[in-house]
């Protein structure tokens, strides 16, 4: 994957699938899907300073399995791939 740097306080993640087969046994077509909610982070972004100059503080790393709003972000394909680009606050959760 291209080397991509999200700036601020970006996150840059990617969608883990959610299962294509129903509780029932039912095999789901991409299109009745949800879009998943749970992701990995790929990389932080830069950082900087809020509003009062102190210091922003990234609450994931590299890694992490975290739950993302569902329809927040950006959305951009990179060597095929599709991946997300969302502000932390975007982020719900860390997947324990």
């Amino acid at each position: 994957m291209a080397n991509i740097k999200p700036l601020g306080q970006r996150v840059l993640v990617k969608r883990i699938e959610a299962e294509a087969m129903s509780a029932g046994g039912i095999v789901l077509p991409d299109t009745a899907r949800e879009k998943p909610q749970e992701a990995e982070v790929l990389a932080l972004g830069t950082g900087g300073k809020d509003d009062n100059g102190n210091e922003i503080v990234f609450h994931v790393k590299v890694g992490d399995k975290v739950l993302i709003s569902k329809y927040g972000g950006t959305e951009v394909k990179v060597d095929g791939q599709e991946v997300l680009i969302i502000s932390q606050s975007d982020i719900l959760g860390v997947c324990g």
